[in-house]
Formats: structure tokens, sequence, C-alpha cells
């Protein structure tokens, strides 16, 4: 009776484990991303982008390689000094995650921010990126 309330424990303990593995997305978006924008540093930002990454800034929208959008978005910042990014929400499930936040920029503008971050090569990287008018 004894073993058997023992084995009754421990398959509890490793279902509720394994239930709460699977509850929660496997992996984060790297807070780096976030810092990076909060400063406005392409250069930063852009180790976390895909080999390519859809970019759309205001009315300009195309996929990029990682080098392109990395002066894109130098261009960006350069015309719009960056003063905040708070982020407003992020979610997503296993394997695909995004994350939607305000920059605002030392001229008074505000942007609405939107990343899709999806696992590969095993990290988290960077497959699309939006920047539109608030």
């Amino acid at each position: 009776m004894m073993k058997n309330l023992k084995k009754l424990v421990v398959l509890s303990f490793i279902m509720a484990f394994c239930s709460s593995i699977f509850a929660f997305p496997v992996f984060d978006i790297p807070p780096k991303i976030f810092d990076a924008m909060k400063v406005g540093n392409s250069t930063e930002l852009t180790k976390y982008f895909n080999t390519t990454v859809e970019l759309v800034i205001l009315d300009k929208e195309d996929v990029y390689s990682k080098q392109q959008a990395e002066q894109i978005l130098k261009n960006f910042f350069d015309k719009n000094k960056v003063k905040n990014f708070t982020l407003l929400h992020q979610g997503g499930k296993s394997g695909a995650q995004y994350a939607i936040g305000n920059l605002e920029t030392e001229d008074g503008k505000t942007y609405r921010v939107y990343f899709l971050v999806k696992e590969s090569g095993g990290k988290p990287l960077v497959h699309q990126m939006r920047i539109e008018k608030e």
C-alpha cells in the first residue's frame, strides 16, 4: 500500500512538471533586443536578426539581409533620436513569440513597434520587425 502511494506521488510530480513545461514557451525574447531599442542601437539590435528579416518601417516594406536591415534601422534611428522604448505586451507559443512596444523619440513622436521572433538553429531570432506611426 505504501509503495503504491509513493508511486502515485512521484507520478503526480512528474505529470505536473511535464504539463508546466508545455504550458510555457520554450524560449523568451532576449531582453537585449528591448535594451537596444531603448537607445536606438541598430548594431546591437540586428545581432538578434535572422539572416533575412521582413522589415516594415513606415511606408517601406521588404525582406532584407541582416546587413541591409541594420543600415535601414541606423538611418531611421539617425532621423528619429530615441528617447525611450516601452514594452507593452508579449506572448506567443512554442517556436514563435511576438512583442509589441512603443518607441518614443526626442521630438515627441511615438511609434508602435512589433517583433516576431522564431527559434532558428536553437536560438531566438527576429524574423519580422515593424515600426508604424502611432
